[in-house]
C-alpha cells in the first residue's frame, strides 16, 4: 500500500492567494468572452427564436454538466429546452429530438466523439446545430450552422487539465443566450413565476388575497349596533384578532381589534355588555381587495404595524378577512 503523500505546510495567505488567482484568471476569461460576442451570438439567438420546437442541449463530461444547467435556465426563462446525453443519443435517445428542434452542443475541444457521431443523424433530420466550443477550427465548429466561441486564454487549473475557466465561460455564454432570448420574448416576472409555482417568487407573484382570505362564516363580522360583548364573542370564535363592523348593507364601518379590547378592559367605566361596538371601533381601518397579491397584504401589515386586514369589494362591502398567520402559512412572509 502506497504511503500517503505528506501535505505541504501552506499558510492561510498562500491558500487565499491561490483562490484569488483562480478568480482573476476566470474574470479575464469572461472579459475576453464579452468583448468577442458578435454577429454569431445574434445568429444563435435568431435561430432559437425562430425554432418551433425545443432547444436540445448536449455535452459530455463537464461540458455536459454545463449543458444541463443551460437547458434548465432556458426552460425557466421562456425557451423550452431539455438535456440529452450524447452517449445515450446514439442508443435511442435521438428519438426525443424532432425536426423542429434546435441542437446546442457544448465541447471545449470541439472534438467530442459522442457528439460528432450523432451530428450526421441530426443533419439528415434537418436540425439546426449551434456549437459552443473553445476552438473555432474544430470539427464541431465547422459542422455547425452557428458557432459560438467560448475559448479561454488558459484554464485556472495550474496543471491546465481540469476544466475551470472554460466551463465558467461556457456557463456565462449560456446565461447570455438565455437572458437575450428572455428579453427578446418580453418574458416577465409573472411568466417566470408561472414556471416556479412552488418557489418563493412564484408564491409572491401568483398568490392573491382571495387564495388565502377567510370568507363566509369564517369571516368575523358584526353589525354596528351590536354590543361590544357580541364583537368579543365573534373575535373569539373566528380567531383572527379582530372583527369587521358593518352597516345593514354589509358596508364596512370600522374594525374592532384585540388592541381596542385591551383598551376597553383598562377602562373600568366601559361596559362591554351595554356599549355598542361602533363607539369603540377604529373608524379608518386599512383594507385590501380580493384581487390584490398576497404580498401586498404583507407590505400593508408591515408598513402600518398591524396583524390583520379586512377584504372589501369596490363598494367597501366586506368579502373576507385575513391575518399575518394566513400569510405565514402560505409562506408569503
Amino acid at each position: 500500500m502506497t504511503a500517503p503523500r505528506p501535505l505541504p505546510d501552506l499558510t492561510d495567505d498562500a491558500l487565499i492567494a491561490s483562490g484569488r488567482q483562480v478568480v482573476a484568471i476566470e474574470m479575464q476569461a469572461l472579459e475576453a468572452l464579452g468583448a468577442r460576442l458578435g454577429t454569431d451570438f445574434a445568429a444563435a439567438c435568431r435561430r432559437i427564436l425562430a425554432c418551433e420546437g425545443r432547444v436540445v442541449c448536449t455535452g459530455m463530461g463537464k461540458s455536459g454538466h454545463i449543458a444541463r444547467k443551460i437547458a434548465a435556465t432556458l426552460a425557466s426563462t421562456g425557451t423550452p429546452a431539455f438535456f440529452m446525453h450524447p452517449g445515450e443519443a446514439s442508443h435511442g435517445d435521438l428519438g426525443m429530438v424532432t425536426d423542429a428542434d434546435v441542437v446546442l452542443a457544448l465541447s471545449n475541444s470541439g472534438e467530442s466523439e459522442e457528439i460528432l457521431q450523432i451530428v450526421p443523424a441530426l443533419k439528415r433530420q434537418g436540425n439546426a446545430l449551434i456549437a459552443m466550443t473553445g476552438r473555432p477550427a474544430s470539427s464541431m465548429a465547422r459542422l455547425a450552422d452557428v458557432h459560438l466561441d467560448a475559448g479561454v486564454p488558459l484554464e485556472a487549473c495550474p496543471l491546465g487539465l481540469a476544466p475551470t475557466s472554460s466551463t465558467t465561460a461556457a456557463l456565462a455564454l449560456g446565461d447570455a443566450l438565455a437572458v437575450a432570448l428572455l428579453e427578446a420574448r418580453g418574458f416577465t416576472a409573472e411568466d417566470f413565476a408561472r414556471s416556479h409555482p412552488a418557489g418563493a417568487l412564484g408564491r409572491r407573484l401568483l398568490l392573491h388575497i382571495r387564495d388565502v382570505m377567510h370568507t363566509g362564516d369564517d369571516c368575523p363580522v358584526v353589525r354596528a349596533d351590536a354590543m361590544a360583548s357580541a364583537a368579543l364573542l365573534e373575535m373569539t370564535r373566528k380567531r383572527l384578532g379582530m372583527t369587521a363592523v358593518v352597516d345593514a348593507d354589509g358596508v364596512l364601518q370600522g374594525v374592532f381589534t384585540d388592541g381596542d379590547l385591551r383598551r376597553c378592559l383598562d377602562d373600568e367605566d366601559t361596559d362591554l355588555h351595554g356599549t355598542p361596538v361602533s363607539a369603540l371601533m377604529g373608524r379608518n381601518p386599512k383594507t385590501i381587495g380580493a384581487d390584490a397579491l398576497a404580498v401586498e397584504a404583507a407590505h400593508l401589515m408591515e408598513e402600518h404595524k398591524i396583524s390583520a386586514l379586512v377584504v372589501v369589494d369596490g363598494e367597501r362591502r366586506v368579502v373576507g378577512a385575513l391575518n399575518i398567520h394566513d400569510l405565514l402559512r402560505a409562506r408569503v412572509v
